[in-house]
C-alpha cells in the first residue's frame, strides 16, 4: 500500500540531542546519574513528566529526593536541558518539500515541559517561524496528550485523532523501542541511526 503520510519523532530526527550530556552535566556537581536517564532507560517519574502528570516544581522535587542534593530550580533545569543541541536546519528545511509529496505530516515526540520551552525558542530562533504549527499537520507531543512512545496504545492513539492509517503511514524515530510500540500499532517504520538524516533518506529515495 502507498505510504501518504509520515509520523516523525523530534530528538535525533529534526533536533540534535546527546542525551549523555546530562550525566556529564550532573557529574560537575558530583552526582552518578546513570541510573536517572539514558535514552532507553529512565525512573518513572521521568514517565510521569513527560505525560504532563507531574508539574515541573514536582519534577525537580523528584530530582532532589533522587540524587539527594538540594540543587536550585536552574540548576535542575540547565542540567535536564544539556541533552538539547541545536535543529536539524537542513531537515528541517527539507519538510516543506516533502509536505508536496505526502498528503500529511505529523510529529509524535515524548518531551515535557522544561524541554520544550526550550525547544520552541530554539527552533523560532533559528528558523523564523514556528516549526510545529508550520510544517507539521499537528505535532503531538507527550506532555501534552498525555501518552508516550514506546507503548502500542499512544500509536494507536494519534493514528486515530490524526484520521490517518497506520498501513499509510510511515514513522521515523531513532530510538528501537519506540520503533518497536510503532511496529505493534500497524506502522511502516524506519529506524534512524547515527549519522544518518532525513536529507539522507531523502537523497536514497526512501522518503
Amino acid at each position: 500500500m502507498k505510504i501518504k503520510n509520515l509520523l516523525l519523532d523530534m530528538g535525533g530526527v529534526i533536533l540534535d540531542v546527546d542525551y549523555t550530556k546530562i550525566i556529564a552535566a550532573f557529574e560537575k556537581f558530583g552526582i552518578d546519574a546513570r541510573t536517572l536517564y539514558t535514552q532507553s532507560e529512565q525512573l518513572p517519574f521521568i514517565d510521569d513528566f513527560e505525560e504532563g502528570k507531574i508539574t515541573p516544581a514536582q519534577f525537580r522535587d523528584e530530582v532532589r529526593k533522587t540524587i539527594q542534593k538540594n540543587l536550585s530550580n536552574n540548576d535542575i533545569d540547565t542540567v535536564w536541558n544539556s541533552m538539547v543541541e541545536s535543529p536539524r536546519v537542513k531537515d528541517i528545511k527539507l519538510l516543506s518539500e516533502l509536505r508536496n509529496k505526502y498528503e500529511k505530516i505529523f510529529l509524535f515526540s515524548n518531551t515535557n515541559d522544561i524541554h520544550i520551552d526550550l525547544v520552541k525558542k530554539m527552533f523560532a530562533k533559528e528558523m523564523g517561524f514556528d516549526v510545529f504549527s508550520t510544517l507539521f499537520d499537528k505535532a503531538y507531543l507527550s506532555n501534552e496528550i498525555h501518552v508516550r512512545k514506546p507503548h502500542k496504545e499512544s500509536f494507536l492513539w494519534v493514528l486515530n485523532d490524526a484520521k490517518i492509517k497506520a498501513e499509510e503511514t510511515l514513522f521515523i524515530d531513532d530510538t528501537i523501542k519506540n520503533i518497536q510500540g510503532a511496529e505493534q500499532a500497524g506502522l511502516n517504520t524506519y529506524l534512524l541511526e547515527k549519522p544518518q538524516t532525513l536529507t539522507d533518506l531523502h537523497n536514497k529515495k526512501i522518503i
